[in-house]
């Protein structure tokens, strides 16, 4: 999945907003449809999707003991940290013998 999608739930989260819920999915429209912003024509289906997926997210949030209050998105700067990137194992380089 896309690494710069947060999360809309954790332990040391504040709540997500129904900004956040919006923005999530106008961000995963975006990536499934790979544009930023929809033609003309396609305008309708485009919004139709995000409310779809919006409402989707919010029904599964409130599932999980997390529904999301209203409200605008939150500011970046109030986002919990981000885990540390685990690094991955090197993996070493076969070296053929010399003939």
């Amino acid at each position: 999945m896309c690494r710069s999608i947060r999360p809309l739930r954790g332990r040391a989260a504040p709540p997500a907003t129904t900004g956040d819920v919006s923005d999530a999915a106008r961000q995963y429209v975006r990536k499934i449809a790979a544009t930023r912003a929809p033609a003309a024509r396609d305008a309708a289906a485009f919004d139709a999707a995000i409310t779809e997926i919006a409402a989707a997210t919010s029904r599964l949030l409130a599932a999980l003991g997390a529904p999301p209050v209203a409200g605008p998105p939150t500011p970046p700067d109030q986002w919990p940290a981000r885990p540390p990137r685990r690094a991955r194992p090197s993996t070493p380089i076969p070296v053929e013998p010399d003939a």
